[in-house]
């Protein structure tokens, strides 16, 4: 009986976030209602009090919960893997809501109050793994800062994806962000390496050179 209630709590905070996700990308932060999400959930007020106490606390649930569905492309390890993942995030942001709500959330707290930067470390620390690989591989300059340049990726992209975001509903975000990777890659790669690398465009490749 407790794993079933267990079960069925788990089914409700889930559909809460997932709800929530949906109306927080369409309407921001300001734009989204309690009860249109409560509507779009199918769940009572009081089944939602019991997982999360405010519009506040079930945003921040979307912002830290909004790479849950992402599944990580498997491929050559070092800046292949994170070419790969690059491209296919900007692929996601078009098609995953909880990911794209999660993203603009984190990009508009500063005007709802929300202030939570745990996230952008959580991002800093998966491309700082990717470029730890990259170095034990020998395809970096000796003098890349690991933990900074990943940060400054996490930058470059969230700054991206709004440009994308206002320029063509993100239509042409793949495309920006091999961009934005063309430009950087010098800083920390050399060029002999560069040559080998390719870019992924969701099912398409194209090699980094051409």
């Amino acid at each position: 009986m407790a794993r079933q209630r267990q079960e069925r709590a788990n089914k409700t905070r889930a559909a809460l976030i997932r709800s929530a996700a949906e109306v927080f990308d369409q309407a921001g932060y300001h734009g989204a209602g309690l009860n249109a999400i409560l509507q779009r959930a199918g769940i009572t007020t009081g089944a939602m009090y019991f997982h999360f106490k405010s519009k506040e606390e079930l945003a921040r649930a979307v912002i830290v919960e909004q790479a849950a569905e992402l599944q990580w492309p498997k491929g050559e390890r070092g800046l292949q893997q994170l070419l790969d993942m690059c491209g296919y995030l900007a692929v996601e942001m078009r098609r995953n809501v909880l990911f794209r709500a999660g993203v603009r959330l984190a990009v508009e707290q500063n005007e709802v109050g929300l202030l939570d930067y745990s996230i952008y470390d959580w991002w800093s620390e998966q491309f700082r793994e990717h470029l730890s690989e990259a170095r034990e591989l020998g395809q970096l300059h000796p003098h890349v800062d690991l933990a900074a340049f990943a940060q400054v990726i996490v930058a470059a992209y969230t700054g991206t994806q709004i440009m994308a975001r206002l320029s063509s509903g993100r239509a042409d975000l793949p495309e920006r962000i091999e961009m934005m990777l063309r430009c950087l890659l010098p800083a920390i790669a050399p060029a002999e390496v560069i040559a080998t690398l390719h870019f992924t465009r969701g099912e398409q490749a194209e090699d980094i050179t051409s």
